[in-house]
């Protein structure tokens, strides 16, 4: 069990059940060794293979300049009688700005499943783990979070999980800040998802008209392919707003705030993986919140611009 914080980068590794190896690593292009970088990337491959019948993506984490790895965090799930890479998921973080400052929001980005292990009960580890550790890390201040998807099982996985989530939850309307940071992430983040420039945007809807054309050909579907919700509401959201012939896709806007991280430990972690998770969580949130705060108390270490060294 290892969560450490390398710099200003996490990494987490840990067994929730006795059948998986979960590993969290962010950015790891900027840290990683050029050996254990290899490997990561080849076992994502390796997901993505089995998930596209031999087939390879060519946009985002695995476009030929491998830039995405230096901003992504990427969740990897392997089996443990076999150490065979089943699952993935890759979270570009996209510079934004809010408020007059630089900031990022966490978009929840290409998650990959062998098909032999679906219904493994894999996805609050693919989805709400890594947005739960990345919040700890913060401090447990807000977290922006963008989704792009055609997928009504995501797109109402996301209205469920997260707060404050546009479009896809009921009685939530767009605000300035929904409109402000999907305009952005159109404008500068389109290769993270594999939309191309000649795709169409309606922000009032925040709509993706012709989204697959930019890389990610391989990932279009359709509504009776797509993988359902068990919620009849977002299924019939999803065939109502989106035209699955054209290859439409929703810009999904929410946030993940304590009642989200609460809702997350009370809904979706298995009674089985608590006692992990909360010791996972213990310790970064003593290396990101604990740690700095007893040193900033102590009068005798200097700390530059805040405190003047006697």
């Amino acid at each position: 069990m290892i969560a450490a914080l390398r710099g200003d980068f996490l990494r987490l590794r840990f067994r929730p059940d006795r059948t998986h190896i979960v590993e969290i690593i962010e950015r790891p292009a900027l840290w990683l060794d050029r050996q254990a970088l290899d490997e990561l990337i080849s076992a994502c491959r390796g997901v993505v293979a089995a998930c596209l019948a031999g087939r390879q993506l060519d946009y985002g984490l695995f476009a030929r300049d491998e830039a995405a790895w230096g901003r992504s965090v990427i969740t990897l799930v392997r089996r443990v009688s076999d150490g065979k890479p089943i699952a993935f998921n890759a979270m570009p973080l996209l510079p934004v700005t809010r408020g007059g400052q630089a900031s990022n929001v966490l978009h929840l980005g290409l998650v990959m499943v062998d098909p032999d292990e679906r219904g493994g009960g894999l996805s609050w580890i693919l989805y709400g783990l890594t947005c739960f550790a990345l919040f700890v890390r913060g401090g447990l201040r807000p977290l922006w979070i963008s989704s792009v998807t055609q997928v009504p099982a995501v797109v109402g996985m996301v209205a469920e999980m997260f707060d404050d989530v546009y479009p896809g939850q009921a009685g939530t309307v767009a605000s300035f800040a929904h409109r402000h940071l999907a305009h952005q992430i159109m404008a500068g983040e389109r290769d993270a998802f594999g939309v191309g420039d000649d795709a169409g945007f309606d922000p009032d809807a925040q709509l993706i008209t012709n989204a697959y054309t930019g890389g990610s050909d391989n990932l279009k579907k359709s509504f009776a392919v797509a993988a359902k919700h068990r919620d009849a509401r977002y299924n019939h959201f999803c065939a109502t707003s989106l035209d699955y012939e054209r290859g439409d896709d929703l810009l999904q806007i929410g946030r993940l705030d304590i009642g989200t991280a609460r809702r997350f430990l009370a809904r979706s972690v298995p009674r089985s993986a608590m006692p992990q998770l909360a010791a996972q969580g213990s310790m970064i949130g003593v290396q990101a919140v604990i740690a700095p705060l007893l040193q900033w108390l102590d009068a005798e270490r200097p700390l530059g611009r805040l405190r003047p060294a006697r």
